[in-house]
């Protein structure tokens, strides 16, 4: 806007565009390794930089009054298709990064005019500094923005991008249209409190979705806890059943001594033999209970079990996991104990036929797989792949997913024929991932 050789248009649309790519891919979660990403934006950046000259070439007018609004569908378009983030979420990062470019050039053109009477020169100096300040303050928040992004991931629709880009759109078109740019004070000042007001529009947007996002992560929390306060409370059942068990246990030892004791005293060997072989047998099929070794798997799978079994549903279960899953019991806890419940209402609902339970638990390297199916009535409703009933709603399952999520698993729900079907296949970190 302010003039300039054909290398300085060069150089300004290099710094344009890099700097749109430069903050998107700070924020961004890429589809590909970051060298191949990269090395796509410097040829992409180049192409650009080569179009937009040449038009400068062609019809400098026309590129004067329409090259900044038309950096979103040119920058934007490799954005978008080079990262693996959600549409909206991506969208929100393209209007910031082109909120970002309008400020550097309206701080570059109208601090030139107002201190250095529209030197080209110091519009490119002052942009070079302003984009060195801002790349400075985005590597600063970058971490944190790409932890809180699961947040705005679950929580920004498509509303909310649209209201972000309309805001930044309307505030640049000041910024970059020519016939409004004719140098005044005034002018300044309504480009400035434009500029000011989209980018609290952008920074109110994210602070929303954030509060909303983390609200749910402490509701889930919540029933996480909750669940685990149920758990505790069926542990402290099978504890008083295993003292009653115990109590039984040591009643029947001192009488199996007495019987022993007789055999061994009418020094009748055959018999004797013969019942410690049959109290040996008995003895390994008490063992043979034992559903695994993992102490929460066995204690939740037993108690749910025990449960299910009471309201007249029969159960089948094979698992095979390891003694020692570098899981936190609370989450390992929760998904068994959600999935379990929800099989075991879902069997309550059925009127007439057989209810039954099959739990299916394998763990596989680095994998663990979990298959519950139950028998269920077939109209069940689906909403955004969460089966809603009328006890809870789809709460527990809400919360299976939340926390298969946190370990970056997957998790399915369907229904097969009058069989609700749950399958989570769930990555196994290291222990020292594992806080």
């Amino acid at each position: 806007m302010l003039g300039g050789s054909f290398w300085i248009v060069i150089l300004r649309n290099g710094m344009g565009a890099g700097l749109m790519m430069a903050v998107f891919l700070m924020l961004d979660h890429p589809r590909f390794s970051i060298k191949k990403t990269v090395l796509c934006y410097m040829v992409y950046g180049a192409a650009i930089i080569a179009g937009y000259s040449a038009w400068y070439q062609i019809d400098s007018e026309m590129f004067i009054r329409f090259a900044g609004i038309c950096s979103i569908p040119t920058v934007g378009a490799v954005c978008l298709l080079l990262s693996r983030d959600f549409l909206w979420i991506s969208m929100y990062k393209l209007a910031l990064s082109f909120y970002l470019l309008s400020v550097v050039v309206f701080c570059g053109v109208d601090g030139s005019r107002i201190w250095f009477d529209g030197s080209y020169w110091a519009d490119i100096a002052i942009r070079v500094l302003v984009t060195a300040i801002v790349l400075w303050m985005f590597a600063k928040i970058r971490h944190s923005f790409l932890e809180n992004v699961a947040f705005l991931h679950q929580e920004m629709d498509l509303a909310s991008s649209l209201t972000v880009l309309l805001s930044t759109l309307i505030a640049s078109f000041l910024t970059f249209r020519p016939n409004l740019h004719v140098f005044s004070l005034q002018h300044v000042a309504q480009v400035a409190v434009l500029l000011f007001m989209a980018g609290m529009i952008q920074y109110i947007v994210y602070h929303l979705y954030l509060y909303q996002g983390r609200e749910q992560r402490f509701r889930a929390e919540k029933e996480l806890l909750e669940m685990n306060e149920q758990l505790l409370r069926r542990q402290l059942e099978i504890l008083h059943k295993s003292e009653e068990e115990a109590g039984r246990l040591r009643h029947d030892i001192r009488h199996h001594c007495l019987v022993m004791e007789e055999y061994i005293r009418n020094k009748d060997m055959d018999k004797l033999l013969d019942y410690v072989k049959q109290y040996g047998e008995d003895v390994q099929v008490q063992q043979s209970k034992r559903i695994c070794g993992n102490e929460t798997v066995n204690a939740v799978l037993s108690g749910y079990e025990r449960r299910a079994k009471q309201e007249g549903i029969q159960v089948t279960m094979q698992v095979k996991v390891d003694l020692d899953i570098p899981i936190r019991d609370i989450d390992l806890a929760a998904i068994l104990a959600n999935v379990f419940e929800n099989a075991i209402h879902g069997c309550q609902l059925v009127e007439g036929g057989v209810r039954k339970i099959h739990m299916y638990l394998v763990q596989k390297g680095k994998k663990m797989a979990i298959c519950c199916q139950n028998s269920c009535i077939p109209e069940i409703q689906f909403c955004n792949g969460i089966p809603q009933s009328a006890k809870g709603g789809g709460i527990g399952v809400s919360s299976v997913r939340r926390t298969v999520a946190y370990y970056n698993g997957e998790a399915d729900f369907s229904v097969k024929g009058n069989m609700f079907v749950a399958r989570i296949l769930l990555p196994i970190p290291d222990k020292k991932e594992v806080g």
